[in-house]
């Protein structure tokens, strides 16, 4: 799925249009300014959240918010962070916070300062050194770009790694193609305009390279509760241990009946205490997006702090995995999971790149998402046979969907995400996944026949 015959561009082409709650002729208007410049998936939250001060390691959060939705932590413009790929870890760099953080199988340093970091012509440069490791690196701040890093432990020969240069969004490929995307967003923007009931975002990002692997995005840092879609994480986290050779998928692991809860899935129907094997509770987590699953997991894992450290590794600075599901005590003192669609997007374009998890483990990744059964949102909206592979996600006040649309040659990563009421919601994102698809389908409005 990686297209290594592509060449980089030096700037990205990102889209991202923030619409009013009302107003649709200004959304309009936005919109093309922006081209030239009834369970529930994780059962009973609260309500509406007051505000209250961003989640810690997350500066800021932002001035007022609307119901529903987490104000948005104040970050680097994503021109000044970025992450270096390579096999077996990552090396994320913010160059204004003058951060970096080494994590790779063979372990994981967390956010370390670097004072004398030296950022010139687009490149951020400098050594740190973390319990007797030196770690050198030049990494760009543009995505597409190659990277280095020199591991140098105090008693062994340095390691030379490279990499790819990721960036949320990656630039793309080819910013001509790019430009007959352009004409969604505006399509995208009326949309979320008329969903008066729910605030919305929604992020697409092109993998086929039709549109020069461009994305665009319409409220891309709304930043709602995630409900399940924190799933995803959890999921990849799971599998960059066993590419890492730490666990294997037929592990078992010991299951007791403390561990159910309802919502969603179908463990929950069983009987227990029983062993379970990981592959089992990873197709579950998003086959029936099985809550006792989920739980699991995340005390298998360690708990919260590995699915963040995932998160905090690949710059996603809306996302936070703060509850377990069906923790409405948490919920009520509020510990909330949240997202947003440039973060989901920035998540599944990782995946199916290649740049987060070998192939073998992204493809299990799209096929769980391809089994999935709770088909109300998406698939609904789109004429049947249409290939998807998808994860939902449902509270009382969040609806939402994202994952890829498996259509032969247009390939596309989605999140649809909406605040307020879920019935409201789940036709909205219905609304935004077929005008993706329509868009994708017909050639006009900036969609070519190939």
């Amino acid at each position: 799925m990686k297209k290594s015959d592509k060449s980089a561009s030096s700037f990205p082409l990102a889209i991202s249009v923030r619409v009013p709650r009302k107003g649709l002729a200004a959304a309009v208007a936005l919109a093309v300014l922006a081209t030239t410049g009834p369970a529930t998936a994780d059962g009973p939250g609260p309500g509406t959240d007051p505000a209250r001060p961003a989640e810690p390691g997350y500066p800021g959060g932002g001035q007022g918010h609307e119901p529903g939705v987490e104000p948005t932590p104040e970050r680097a413009p994503t021109s000044e962070v970025s992450w270096l790929s390579f096999p077996g870890g990552v090396f994320a760099v913010d160059s204004l916070g003058h951060t970096v953080r080494y994590r790779a199988c063979d372990g994981d340093t967390g956010r370390v300062a670097d004072p004398g970091m030296l950022v010139a012509a687009g490149v951020a440069s400098g050594t740190v050194v973390v319990g007797g490791t030196a770690y050198r690196y030049r990494v760009p701040l543009t995505g597409r770009s190659e990277g280095t890093l020199e591991v140098i432990p105090q008693h062994r020969p340095p390691v030379e790694l490279t990499g790819v240069v990721v960036t949320s969004p990656q630039p793309p490929t080819d910013p001509v193609a790019g430009a007959r995307l352009f004409p969604l967003s505006g399509q995208l923007a009326r949309v979320v305009a008329d969903a008066s009931l729910n605030p919305a975002g929604v992020t697409v990002r092109d993998l086929s390279g039709r549109y020069g692997d461009q994305q665009i995005a319409v409220n891309g840092a709304l930043r709602p509760k995630a409900a399940s879609v924190i799933k995803l994480w959890i999921l990849v986290e799971l599998l960059r241990r066993v590419d890492c050779g730490q666990v294997a998928l037929d592990d078992g692991v010991l299951v007791t009946p403390q561990d159910v809860v309802g919502g969603t899935g179908q463990l929950q129907f069983e009987t227990f205490p029983q062993v379970v094997t990981l592959h089992r509770l990873a197709r579950y987590l998003i086959r029936y997006s099985d809550n006792v699953a989920a739980n699991v997991l995340i005390t298998y894992l360690g708990g919260f702090a590995p699915v963040n450290a995932l998160i905090d590794s690949m710059n996603q600075r809306s996302t936070i995995l703060a509850r377990r599901m069906l923790d409405s005590a948490a919920a009520q003192r509020g510990e909330e999971n949240y997202t947003s669609p440039d973060d989901v997007v920035s998540l599944l374009g990782a995946v199916w790149d290649g740049e987060i998890l070998t192939p073998a483990s992204r493809d299990l990744v799209v096929g769980f998402m391809r089994e999935q059964t709770l088909n109300t949102k998406i698939p609904a909206a789109l004429p049947p046979g249409v290939p998807v592979a998808h994860k939902t996600g449902d509270l009382p006040d969040a609806s939402h969907d994202v994952g890829y649309y498996l259509i032969p040659g247009t390939e596309t990563a989605v999140a649809f995400l909406t605040a307020g009421p879920m019935a409201s919601g789940d036709e909205t994102v219905r609304r935004m996944a077929r005008t993706v698809y329509d868009f994708l389908v017909t050639p006009t409005a900036g969609a070519v026949e190939e």
